[in-house]
C-alpha cells in the first residue's frame, strides 16, 4: 500500500499503470523493479498531449483508462469505440449513472453472462454502475490503446444509449432518446427470442 500510495495509486486504479504494451524481464527481476517499469511506460504514454485531450473530456488519465477498460468490453468492433465512449462521457458529464452492464459482470465476476436481468443489477458492488453515479473506482479489464483513444478522442454525440443490433457481428445501434432506445431494444431481443425458440425447436428434433 506505502508503494502504490508514492505513484498515487491504491489497490482499486493501480492497474491503470499498465499500458498494452511488449514487455522484457529477466526471470529474477524483483516486483518493485517491474512496476518501475510499468510505471515509466505510463509515464511515457501519457503525454501532455493525452493528458490535455482527458481533461477536455472533464477526466483524469487513471478515470479515460477506467472507462475505456468498459468500452473494451463492450464491444471489439474499433470502428464504434468512439461513439460508445461518447455515450458514457454524455452520462457522466450530465450527471447520470453509467449503466453499463460490464461493470455488473465486473461485480459479479462473471464476464459470461450473455444477458443482464434485474436480478443482476441489485449486486451491491461500487463497480455497479447501475446503483452507484460516476465511474467504477478502478478498471475493469485492461483496455486496449485503440479503447484508450477512443475515449480521449471520441466525437460529440447525442447519444444516451446503445443496444447490441441483432446480425450485426456485435455491433451496436445508437439512440438520443430513452423512447428510441427501448424500440430498439424490443427488436434485438424479440430478435434474440426468436432465435433461442429455434434453436430449442431444433434440440427436440433432433434424434437422441
Amino acid at each position: 500500500a506505502d508503494t502504490l500510495s508514492k505513484y498515487g495509486l491504491d489497490t482499486n486504479t493501480f492497474m491503470t499503470v499498465v499500458i498494452p504494451d511488449t514487455y522484457t524481464y529477466y526471470w529474477n527481476i524483483s516486483p518493485s523493479k517491474v512496476f518501475s517499469k510499468l510505471f515509466a511506460n505510463y509515464k511515457e504514454y501519457w503525454t501532455e498531449e493525452r493528458v490535455r485531450k482527458a481533461k477536455a473530456q472533464g477526466l483524469t488519465p487513471a478515470q479515460a483508462y477506467t472507462l475505456a477498460s468498459i468500452v473494451e468490453e463492450e464491444t471489439n468492433a474499433t470502428e464504434e469505440k468512439g461513439n460508445i465512449a461518447s455515450v458514457y462521457l454524455n452520462r457522466f458529464n450530465k450527471g447520470m449513472n453509467l449503466g453499463a452492464d460490464p461493470t455488473v459482470k465486473y461485480a459479479l465476476r462473471d464476464f459470461g453472462l450473455k444477458r443482464i436481468y434485474e436480478k443482476h443489477l441489485l449486486v451491491s458492488s461500487p463497480y455497479n454502475t447501475y446503483r452507484n453515479r460516476g465511474l467504477p473506482p478502478g478498471p475493469i479489464c485492461t483496455p486496449s490503446r485503440s479503447s484508450i483513444e477512443a475515449v480521449l478522442n471520441a466525437p460529440t454525440t447525442e447519444y444516451f444509449y446503445f443496444v447490441a443490433k441483432r446480425g450485426s457481428g456485435g455491433r451496436h445501434q445508437f439512440s438520443k432518446t430513452y423512447a428510441e432506445h427501448l424500440d430498439y431494444a424490443r427488436q434485438y431481443h424479440k430478435g434474440l427470442d426468436s432465435v433461442m425458440q429455434n434453436k430449442k425447436a431444433a434440440d427436440e428434433k433432433s434424434p437422441r
